[in-house]
């Protein structure tokens, strides 16, 4: 757990709000194809269908599905490139 005093830097941030599948994770893709290893995404999406599809889509693809969670309908998703 963050100690609420340190802030994560995430390396890009993914504005999927809006998009029904497959958008967030085709979107998703392209922006880890442009980046390094270790790096981290942060991806917001609406879709309630984005959890089990980030679930699969790490499981699949071996990039670290670090954090996911949800608030007030959005859904928040921080990968980390495999």
């Amino acid at each position: 757990m963050a100690d609420a005093n340190t802030t994560t830097n995430y390396d890009i941030n993914l504005d999927a709000r809006g998009l029904d599948c497959p958008l967030p994770i085709l979107r998703t893709k392209k922006s880890l194809n442009s980046m390094s290893s270790g790096q981290l995404l942060k991806v917001l999406a609406t879709d309630p269908g984005s959890i089990r599809d980030f679930e699969a889509f790490s499981k699949q693809t071996g990039h670290i599905l670090v954090e996911s969670g949800d608030s007030n309908g959005e859904y928040v998703f921080v990968l980390r490139k495999k």
